[in-house]
């Protein structure tokens, strides 16, 4: 038996990984995979990472690789999916926190924005796979699926947080998109800029003029 067939699953209690019902074994292999690639992807490039880069970074064989992903892409759209839950998940717990006190929409912004964090290795790896998706039509579609699931995920927190501050949007969708926006555009500054504090400033005066021009006083 190979390592890499060895390692695609052991008897003994599943668990529960993106819906699917996996042996220990095989999620913490696939774990593994993630983790491995993300350093891959990063250092070298999504264009430039073979199977076998990613193989050998985790310490296993194709066999294993294949026993959990079909492809490179699939195994991107995993990596995403994990770390979207955990981000939404972050910014969902900004609602439970002491600290979020009604009438202070700079600090609301500024907690949603802590758990969004500013990823250099994270922005690499996507830009990096959008200019691919890209060229590739049904992948872009799956990337829009994505995105767009992500918005809705993530509006409601938004439109919680206005309405505790006296504010309510008529359009959630078109506030969304403009956040994005912002949220892309004010990144990639920070990133190239990483010494430069009044970016971050900036960046959060932006995300509020955004807020307020999206919204209006509650009745």
């Amino acid at each position: 038996m190979s390592r890499g067939d060895d390692e695609s699953g052991l008897s003994g209690d599943g668990a529960e990984v993106n819906g699917v019902k996996t042996r220990p074994r095989r999620a913490e292999t696939r774990q593994r995979l993630l983790d491995a690639a993300f350093d891959a992807f990063a250092e070298e490039g999504f264009g430039r990472c073979s199977v076998e880069q990613v193989c050998e970074r985790a310490g296993f064989t194709r066999g294993a690789f294949y026993s959990n992903f079909t492809s490179l892409e699939e195994l991107f759209l995993a990596m995403w999916e994990q770390r979207s839950a955990a981000m939404l998940a972050d910014a969902a717990a900004v609602l439970d926190t002491p600290d979020g006190v009604p009438g202070d929409p700079r600090r609301a912004v500024e907690q949603v924005l802590a758990a969004v964090p500013i990823d250099d290795k994270w922005f690499r790896i996507t830009s990096e796979f959008t200019a691919h998706a890209l060229r590739n039509p049904a992948l872009r579609q799956v990337m829009v699926a994505r995105e767009e699931a992500i918005a809705a995920a993530l509006t409601p927190v938004v439109l919680t947080l206005m309405r505790r501050n006296g504010r309510r949007v008529p359009n959630p969708t078109a506030l969304g998109r403009a956040l994005v926006a912002v949220h892309d555009g004010t990144l990639t500054q920070c990133l190239l800029e990483p010494d430069n504090p009044s970016l971050r400033d900036y960046r959060v005066d932006l995300f509020l003029r955004v807020l307020d021009s999206y919204s209006e006083p509650a009745p």
